[in-house]
């Protein structure tokens, strides 16, 4: 048995691995971020448009929807095969397009538990909407969310593994190259449970961030 370790994990192959790995931390962080700033601007509009632009609030809730109710597997294929360019760059617009939508939805959740009251005292002190929401609503939706966004955050390094069907070179696609070379059932165990614990670490770290995080709000 420790000989077929060491004939799986070999110094090349857990950095050939390592570097998937890292590519695929590189991929969620990206898209986490795109996803954040895209997401708090359809929340936005879908919150408080009214009047005669009451028609980006549809159109958005069209798109949150349209997105929420679709596997992202199918939209990385789909814009895969549609959209030239780096695998990389794809791939983060791809899980970003769908993930933006699960966003937008858990931003709208901590926009709507902001007391309306807070706007009629910020412009009795002369602050504009824009300033409301900056100064104000934005900074209190973020501090409720916390919780809800880290979640997602775990969904989206999960999600990455997705990307080993258009062969992008993220820990399960390098993962899966290894495995190639091995015959043996034990040492095809043995790699799956190498990827599941770099999967667990990362995530459940998370998870462990999210629940300090709740504690302290309750506590505190």
């Amino acid at each position: 048995m420790l000989e077929l370790f060491q004939q799986i994990f070999t110094p090349a192959n857990v950095l050939f691995m390592l570097k998937g790995l890292q590519m695929t931390v590189m991929i969620a962080v990206l898209a986490t971020i795109i996803s954040i700033f895209f997401g708090t601007i359809l929340a936005l509009i879908r919150t408080y448009s009214s009047g005669r632009w009451r028609w980006a609030g549809t159109l958005v809730a069209v798109y949150t929807e349209f997105f929420r109710c679709t596997p992202n597997l199918l939209w990385i294929l789909w814009i895969y095969f549609t959209v030239k360019g780096n695998k990389v760059g794809v791939s983060v617009f791809a899980i970003s397009l769908f993930t933006s939508a699960v966003m937008a939805e858990i931003f709208r959740g901590g926009l709507n538990s902001i007391p309306k009251g807070q706007f009629e005292g910020a412009q009795s002190q002369g602050f504009s909407f824009l300033q409301t929401l900056w100064y104000i609503v934005l900074p209190q939706t973020y501090k409720k969310v916390i919780p809800a966004l880290l979640s997602q955050v775990i969904t989206i390094i999960k999600d990455t593994s997705f990307l080993k069907m258009v062969d992008v070179a993220e820990f399960m696609r390098n993962c899966a190259v290894v495995l190639g070379s091995i015959y043996d059932v034990r040492g095809m165990m043995m790699l799956f449970a190498f990827e599941a614990l770099c999967y667990f670490a990362i995530c459940f770290t998370l998870s462990c961030v999210v629940r300090g995080y709740q504690k302290t709000i309750v506590t505190g």
